[in-house]
């Protein structure tokens, strides 16, 4: 599966500020940035970013997923510690 692939899913399902995605092998990490979504709970959170993706989960196209939401202030703050751009 692509990363691309992974940020367009994630953009056109949610409201979303800023989607990235990392990984290989079907072993994927995304970077979510919404307040709308980081005011959720964690299972919330969880829920609404594996929807969107698990016909890719059924086909094994994704394995695993490791999710991490911030709001878009946050985001800016913290931005600098990832190597995402």
């Amino acid at each position: 599966m692509e990363l691309k692939e992974i940020e367009r899913i994630l953009k056109e399902a949610l409201k979303v500020d800023e989607v990235y995605a990392q990984g290989e092998n079907a072993h994927f990490g995304v970077i979510v940035v919404s307040d709308e979504l980081a005011a959720l709970s964690k299972l919330k959170q969880q829920q609404a970013v594996y929807a969107p993706l698990m016909p890719y989960f059924s086909t094994g196209e994704i394995h695993a997923l490791t999710i991490k939401t911030y709001t878009a202030e946050k985001w800016k703050r913290d931005r600098l510690l990832h190597q995402f751009s």
